[in-house]
């Protein structure tokens, strides 16, 4: 997706979590502007040099961090030593809330999406008066619903790749299509999860590439977004994404179910814009809806020409909408 021009961050650095982690965090655009956290997906993507150009670098001072185990931090989830026992959704919380006491910054505008916008959600619902501002795109919640129609249910629409990432698991006696008799979809990325701990890395690599294609069949569809582009990675990048992917939805993404939308309200008084893709095969439109009834004052944009990986409208209206917040946000409008 085309966004701002390019730019180079003014600094960077790793921030010691205390307890063996090193986060890398970089910071650009504006140093005295609206300060802006990129949040990113996956969980497990690490952040990208393409999500500086999200956001006007005149308006905002971008910070960027690769969360545990991903891109520039360390200990890096490609190596089987790196401990995943420390790596849950309350980790990352704590790592936030550390990186903007170490950056100075009083409140920030969240800017997420996909998993990233999981996290801004519950960082936000324990923490309202540190943020100034939502801007959330490709909505989730990871309810198990959502990871179940992530992993399973989308296998209505590719029949063949579904089966294949099931079977590779030697579970495609057990695991079916959605019926009301169909077992929790958790065992299945469970499975997923114990095979990316196996020290075999033959073992870990063909299980990535299994997870991967399926990932890629899900937003195969999608004519103004990147098919391919799960599996049009390094190897290591494939590696710690599927290592953390798994080891963060079989166990419901550390959270109780359905917390983020059942406690919305906590959201009130955070102006909030909702973008969301009508054609996002990966999450339907129907969290999004759901989160926009259930947080007071928040705004859904439908975007009806994209899917889950964007669209130069869903660009645009991502630019728009940051523009809103921060006249919101400072007052200018």
């Amino acid at each position: 997706m085309p966004g701002y021009p390019e730019i180079e961050p003014y600094e960077t650095g790793l921030l010691d979590t205390g307890d063996g982690n090193l986060v890398y965090w970089e910071t650009c655009g504006n140093p005295d502007g609206v300060p802006a956290l990129i949040v990113h997906g996956g969980p497990g993507s690490g952040c990208s040099a393409g999500a500086r150009r999200s956001l006007d670098p005149a308006r905002f001072r971008i910070v960027l961090f690769d969360q545990r185990n991903c891109g520039r931090s360390r200990p890096h989830a490609s190596d089987p030593a790196a401990d995943m026992r420390l790596n849950t959704t309350r980790h990352l919380l704590a790592d936030m809330e550390r990186l903007r006491e170490h950056l100075g910054i009083e409140k920030w505008l969240l800017r997420g999406a996909s998993w990233g916008v999981t996290l801004s959600l519950a960082y936000a619902e324990r923490h309202p008066g540190r943020v100034a501002g939502m801007l959330m795109l490709s909505v989730t919640s990871s309810r198990r619903l959502e990871i179940d129609w992530l992993y399973r249910g989308a296998g209505r629409f590719f029949p063949e790749a579904w089966a294949r990432f099931v079977g590779f698991a030697g579970l495609a006696g057990t695991y079916r299509l959605p019926t009301d008799t169909a077992p929790p979809i958790t065992g299945l990325l469970a499975a997923y999860s114990q095979m990316m701990e196996d020290p075999d890395i033959g073992v870990r690599s063909r299980a990535a590439a299994e997870w991967l294609a399926w990932e890629d069949a899900v937003i195969s569809q999608e004519s103004n977004g990147s098919p391919g582009a799960y599996s049009d990675q390094p190897d290591d990048a494939k590696l710690a994404f599927v290592r953390i992917c798994s080891h963060y939805f079989s166990h419901d993404g550390f959270l109780p179910d359905g917390v983020l939308i059942r406690e919305a309200g906590r959201l009130a008084g955070i102006p909030g814009v909702l973008i969301h893709g009508r054609d996002d095969l990966s999450g339907g439109a129907y969290t999004a809806w759901e989160l926009a009834r259930a947080w007071p004052g928040a705004e859904l944009v439908m975007i009806e020409d994209s899917g889950h990986t964007g669209s130069t409208t869903m660009t645009e209206q991502m630019h728009a909408a940051a523009e809103r917040l921060y006249q919101q946000i400072t007052g200018s409008g």
